[in-house]
């Protein structure tokens, strides 16, 4: 297990337990404030909008062109730290990595 720091939409931080092997998505939408995730990790909704920290950004690999372009069709909300939490692997080097949930769509 590893312990991630999320924000949620109200600005309320919350230490969260997940497990490695875990998609951050599917960590996220076991909490009622958590994501929505309503196409369940297929890169198809964008319902798991997230922000990572700016110095973690480089803690996962480069988007790939599914979620960029998934991203890039968001009508607010997105920014440079935006990325699709169904396509973020949780492993052991993301420990303390810290997390806010974008604005619903």
């Amino acid at each position: 297990m590893i312990t991630l720091k999320v924000k949620d939409r109200d600005g309320e931080t919350h230490s969260v337990e997940a497990r490695v092997g875990d998609t951050l998505m599917e960590t996220l939408r076991n909490f009622h404030w958590g994501v929505a995730a309503i196409c369940g990790g297929m890169c198809s909704c964008a319902t798991c909008h997230v922000y990572l920290a700016p110095e973690d950004m480089g803690r996962f690999p480069e988007p790939d062109v599914d979620e960029e372009d998934l991203v890039d069709m968001l009508e607010f909300g997105r920014d440079g730290a935006s990325r699709l939490s169904c396509q973020l692997a949780l492993d052991t080097r993301h420990d303390g990595l810290a997390v806010e949930l974008a604005p619903e769509e």
